[in-house]
């Protein structure tokens, strides 16, 4: 081969890719002036080195998480964000998923402007936590001895205008999300779960601000990662009578407590939540879609 051909030769593994001029550039294009393409490059690689199983991902996937963090100004730095191989079994692949850490959102939340100051935390079995009509009364914690385990979440955000919102999770319904992810098995979900319990009800508090729909964005991307992700509080379509459903035997135990459940709903994103996490399989059963409707049909009457 001669001296010109290796020089005009095109990389082709993904860290020649990802080093190169042309992909560099790409970056440059998309990324905010406040960071460099240089750098945002370099924390990439570091990523890979960090998690080598991402050189097994399809590049498509791979670099497709990387524009969004580049347009968005967000680095997968393990603080902001992560980058997490995940086997996609209906193709039988390795492909990357984009999970947007806690800080990377709170970060975008105050581009907004509206938002003074935000503070998520823990609420653990020894802590003094009292909650009255929307209103954080006290959280005392003694750090002289142990907290305890941790039983619910919660995050404030305190408004330019000088009002305040409130969301509270409990650990329950943070482990209801996170059985959601893509990732639940593996990466932050598994090492640093109160962050990721953080983010969780800081995404559900994040609904009270007006958010640029580039910063909408990113938290869309953030959706993602969950199974079977629907349009917030969408009555699904009913199938006629007379159409005949090619459906998989289901477990009728499991059935059952799926109606259960969606009987026992209080509030309206509570069941819109609960929708969500059902399988496709379980959502196509007519009693199941059956009970939703009913539930969705009172909520919508109130």
């Amino acid at each position: 081969m001669t001296e010109l051909a290796k020089q005009t030769k095109k990389p082709t593994s993904i860290r020649g890719i990802l080093s190169s001029p042309k992909m560099k550039d790409q970056f440059a294009k998309a990324i905010p002036e406040h960071i460099k393409a240089e750098t945002f490059v370099r924390v990439c690689l570091t990523a890979l080195t960090r998690t080598p199983k991402l050189m097994e991902c399809t590049q498509e996937s791979l670099f497709k998480c990387m524009m969004d963090l580049a347009s968005n100004g967000l680095m997968p730095d393990g603080r902001n964000a992560h980058l997490i191989p995940f086997k996609n079994h209906k193709t039988n692949q390795i492909e990357c998923q984009l999970i947007i850490d806690y800080k990377g959102l709170v970060e975008l939340v105050r581009r907004s402007g509206e938002v003074s100051n935000i503070h998520c935390d823990k609420v653990c079995e020894n802590d003094l936590f009292e909650v009255n009509a929307g209103k954080l009364i006290e959280h005392r914690i003694n750090y002289k001895a142990s907290r305890g385990n941790p039983y619910a979440y919660y995050c404030i955000m305190d408004m330019k205008d000088g009002s305040q919102k409130l969301e509270v999770m409990t650990k329950d319904e943070v482990e209801s999300i996170r059985k959601r992810s893509k990732a639940s098995g593996s990466g932050p979900w598994v090492s640093d779960f109160d962050e990721m319990a953080k983010k969780t009800v800081f995404r559900r508090a994040s609904k009270w601000v007006s958010l640029s729909p580039e910063i909408r964005n990113v938290i869309d991307i953030d959706d993602k990662q969950y199974k079977n992700i629907t349009p917030k509080f969408n009555i699904p379509e009913v199938q006629s009578e007379n159409e005949e459903l090619a459906l998989p035997d289901l477990d009728e135990k499991e059935k059952e407590t799926y109606i259960t459940t969606i009987n026992a709903q209080t509030a309206k994103d509570d069941l819109s939540d609960f929708w969500r996490s059902i399988p496709a399989d379980f959502k196509a059963d007519n009693d199941v879609k059956a009970a939703y409707l009913a539930m969705a049909e009172k909520f919508m009457g109130n």
